[in-house]
């Protein structure tokens, strides 16, 4: 018999699965990319107005863990989604909650949030189990966004864009490179969320499993290789995101090929957004997971955006 997930203390509140307040730890104060520093970087998220260096999004997920588990047991790490539109950023220090809707019985569909203290709204979106679970919090965003207008950053890239196959590994002590400077190892001593099921074989699949914020890791960690046409260097940041796993979990120290696909493009006054599907497939090319993500390029973080856009378009913004 395997030990439980975990031993995380849930609270049933008013129809809700409500966890433990929890502080997350910044684990990306030295990534650096294109020769320069990060969202994560306080100096450089001070100069683009954020009070300092900002939490990864998907660190978050970790929370949601153990409520969907109580929800759906061990069957949330083979066939589990969490879909997410980032709001508001939160800082190492500060306290945050996850919070699930209950599900009407034997349903595989729920609405989640994560809120600070005070009430702010860190994200918001949909947990579910299953491919035949209802449309994800992202597959609605994604019918409703506005197509990106005037574009800069992103004038050379088209939607259907697709990149070459690439290997991603992650092994308990293998530093993640520049984009992720630290370790699963590392990692898992300050994870909100621990589990024996990160770090030993005592699993229903005699494996130790990745976590979901760290597939994040695994499925990103090369993607400077990707080769897509974007412009920089510029700042960006992690907008919606939605890891899905179709047949896992996903093991430490596996091979794993992902390739990726811009399925959309937006825009607001201050980002272009890039929207990139990963496929990730085992060695049999059995699709494992997916990854939806919009990473949101802040334009005054590229210097010759205002003198590009007038030379393409003939005013300036």
């Amino acid at each position: 018999m395997t030990s439980a997930a975990f031993d995380t203390e849930i609270q049933d509140v008013d129809g809700a699965l409500h966890g433990p307040w929890r502080q997350p730890r910044q684990m990306l104060h030295a990534q650096t990319y294109d020769s320069h520093a990060s969202i994560h970087d306080d100096a450089t998220a001070q100069k683009l107005g954020f009070k300092g260096g900002t939490i990864e999004g998907p660190t978050h997920f970790s929370q949601f863990a153990p409520l969907c588990v109580r929800l759906w047991g061990d069957a949330w790490f083979e066939s589990g989604c969490i879909s997410a539109h980032y709001r508001n950023a939160a800082y190492e220090g500060e306290e945050v909650q996850a919070v699930v809707e209950k599900p009407a019985l034997g349903a595989r569909y729920a609405a989640i949030r994560m809120i600070k203290r005070d009430g702010t709204e860190i994200l918001r979106g949909s947990a579910s189990l299953g491919s035949d679970a209802a449309p994800s919090a992202l597959d609605i965003r994604l019918t409703e966004l506005k197509p990106l207008t005037d574009a800069v950053i992103l004038r050379d890239v088209t939607i259907g864009m697709t990149t070459a196959q690439q290997t991603v590994r992650m092994d308990m002590d293998q530093h993640m490179g520049d984009l992720y400077p630290f370790s699963l190892a590392q990692k898992l001593k300050v994870i909100t969320e621990p589990s024996p099921f990160y770090s030993s074989g005592d699993t229903p699949w005699r494996r130790a499993i990745i976590p979901m914020e760290m597939l994040s890791v695994l499925f990103q960690h090369t993607s400077k290789k990707d080769g897509l046409p974007v412009k920089g260097p510029a700042v960006g940041l992690f907008a919606d995101q939605e890891i899905r796993v179709v047949k896992g979990p996903l093991f430490v120290g596996e091979d794993y090929s992902v390739q990726r696909e811009v399925v959309a493009m937006s825009g607001s006054k201050r980002t272009e957004s890039l929207w990139v599907r990963t496929e990730v497939r085992d060695a049999s090319q059995t699709l494992v997971a997916t990854m939806l993500l919009n990473l949101a390029t802040l334009k005054e973080s590229y210097g010759p955006y205002q003198a590009e856009h007038a030379a393409l378009y003939g005013s300036s913004v």
